[in-house]
């Protein structure tokens, strides 16, 4: 983007476009949500070492965009993510000199280069003023919703300590005060966003105006220093293994390769996007998985019990009546166990009751619905059954589990037609307005 002509026409082609600084600020802004959602997954997996950092996140960000930045600005002239713009800092001249920058761009260089005062001016701008922000914006989120709780809530204690009073006044300053500087502050960026729309301005934000510095497009001598900075310097020592893990080399390095890393991830980021937002996956798994021929799951104690009723029925044959009744009720059973779902993990069949063909009588008395209840399944009941079946205590259950403990669930806690575990219990149940 460095070699993107403004669309202003004016001579002055190293100034960038306003929509170039938002999209700076943009990426600059997606930095800290992007880390901190990082550092929260791998949070959950390793809570022990990482908990006091994900709870410290702000100071911690904060100190390492310190070091980044700082780093950033003495070499490359701009922050981290002005340079993968292609955007520089120096300081602020009252009048253009065209002709110096085109005949002399080194000497012009060197001279508006910021110096170490500077470097620290920009640092207080870029990470100590967003920190504070972000501290600020988090304690109204707080304090705001407690101001309309009453004063009991808001009055100084008695007797009150130096420190309790101190809070107490930047509670009311954030309370009170803070949102009149919050709009002040935004509508300030606003107007010196309009003012340097229209060449009003040589600041896009107010700011930038105070510590005196301005964002300029790089040119080529700007370039070439930079690469100077991977060449080694005339009469150094040859690299080797021990200098090469040198802290005062490998630091550089390693947050110069910040620069390569950041448009990386942007590019693996955007890639897996598109792939689990596109078609393309979804039929590449749907084609891999066609020929997968999964075989059904085979439970050993409904399928050893099956078969013990089959060598039942093969010695029952000289039986008598008596017999042979017994025997087809236990045969019923074991097909109702069969198509009864089976819970977890104790592997027993879940007692249920089948859907009625009319939906206006509910399934566990088979009577008119009175005050209907809908369950998390979809499910229509009685709101007395339904009540009492997930407690476990419906008549209905109790005469079917009377000869079957330890054989069947009675379906507590779960849908009285699906089996399926019903959340939060009888809390979960929806009352249905007619």
């Amino acid at each position: 983007m460095e070699f993107v002509t403004a669309l202003r026409g004016t001579f002055d082609d190293q100034k960038p476009s306003l929509f170039e600084l938002l999209s700076e600020q943009q990426l600059n802004s997606l930095l800290p949500p992007t880390l901190r959602y990082l550092l929260t997954v791998a949070t959950h997996r390793y809570p022990r070492y990482l908990l006091r950092a994900l709870n410290s996140f702000d100071e911690l960000y904060a100190l390492a965009m310190l070091i980044v930045e700082r780093h950033y600005l003495r070499t490359r002239g701009g922050s981290f993510t002005e340079n993968f713009y292609g955007l520089k800092r120096e300081k602020a001249l009252h009048a253009e000199i065209p002709r110096a920058t085109a005949r002399a761009p080194e000497l012009v260089r060197e001279t508006l280069k910021l110096s170490e005062k500077d470097v620290w001016k920009n640092l207080a701008v870029m990470v100590a003023l967003p920190y504070f922000k972000r501290k600020l914006d988090e304690s109204h989120e707080i304090e705001a919703p407690r101001a309309l709780l009453g004063a009991n809530y808001t009055r100084m204690p008695a007797n009150p300590t130096p420190k309790q009073r101190l809070m107490h006044y930047y509670k009311w300053f954030i309370r009170n005060v803070y949102p009149s500087v919050h709009a002040a502050y935004y509508f300030s960026i606003i107007a010196f966003n309009l003012a340097y729309l229209f060449d009003s301005s040589k600041y896009h934000n107010p700011f930038m105006w105070l510590i005196g510095t301005r964002i300029r497009r790089m040119n080529g001598a700007d370039f070439k220093a930079i690469e100077a900075l991977g060449k080694p310097t005339p009469g150094a020592p040859p690299m080797t293994a021990t200098s090469f893990f040198n802290p005062r080399t490998m630091g550089p390095r390693l947050l110069g390769s910040l620069s390569v890393l950041l448009p990386t991830s942007i590019f693996a980021l955007k890639f897996l996007e598109w792939w689990y937002a596109s078609d393309f996956a979804k039929q590449l798994s749907r084609k891999a998985t066609e020929n997968l021929e999964l075989p059904p799951p085979i439970v050993s104690g409904l399928s050893a019990l099956g078969v013990k009723i089959s060598q039942r029925k093969a010695q029952g044959k000289a039986g008598d009546e008596k017999d042979n009744e017994k025997e087809g009720e236990e045969h019923a059973k074991i097909l109702l166990a069969e198509d009864a779902p089976i819970a977890m993990p104790s592997l027993l069949p879940i007692f249920t009751v089948p859907s009625p063909e009319d939906s206006e009588l509910c399934p566990i008395c088979e009577d008119e619905i009175t005050t209907a209840t809908a369950c998390q399944t979809g499910v229509v009941y009685c709101y007395a059954c339904i009540h009492k079946w997930l407690e476990g205590s419906h008549p209905r259950q109790e005469e079917f589990m009377a000869e079957r403990v330890g054989k069947w669930e009675n379906g507590q806690g779960r849908c009285a037609v699906t089996g399926r575990r019903v959340l939060g219990g009888t809390e979960g149940l929806r009352r249905i307005m007619v």
